[in-house]
């Protein structure tokens, strides 16, 4: 990946494009009983196709601090950002605000809108109508460090 951005709370990049991303042949994986027939099951996962919808307006960001950590975006995660995609009441985005990158859901309301952290030690911001703000891109999944 290569770095585009690096502000304070999110550093973004961009994916350089391959042939061989990250595809893998996996056994099924049973969340329930197992079945003796699966031992004999492979499938061909591609991550790329999988997690990216829109290649040419796909970012990736690495978060940095915990006022996601409720919808389980924690410090360290990788989020993938879709640029193309229409920023939908209660939806999770990557915003533009004063000078720095955040990830928060936006909640609409009249006359602007608030940007909610998913953490009760952090208060939510209120974006009037008339701020200088941009919603930059929706967070579509999150890549996560055990």
């Amino acid at each position: 990946m290569e770095e585009i951005f690096n502000v304070q709370s999110l550093s973004i990049y961009r994916q350089v494009p391959s042939k061989n991303w990250f595809t893998a042949l996996i056994p099924a994986i049973s969340a329930g009983f197992p079945s003796p027939a699966a031992d004999f099951i492979d499938l061909e996962i591609d991550l790329q196709r999988e997690i990216v919808k829109n290649p040419a307006s796909t970012f990736y960001g690495r978060v940095k601090g915990t006022s996601m950590r409720d919808v389980h975006i924690d410090d360290g995660d990788i989020i993938v950002i879709d640029k193309s995609l229409p920023c939908k009441n209660n939806c999770i985005a990557v915003c533009f605000l004063d000078g720095d990158f955040l990830v928060k859901r936006i909640i609409y309301d009249e006359g602007g809108c608030w940007l909610a952290a998913e953490n009760d030690q952090y208060a939510p911001i209120w974006v009037a109508a008339d701020t200088d703000f941009l919603v930059w891109g929706i967070v579509t999944n999150v890549i996560k460090f055990f």
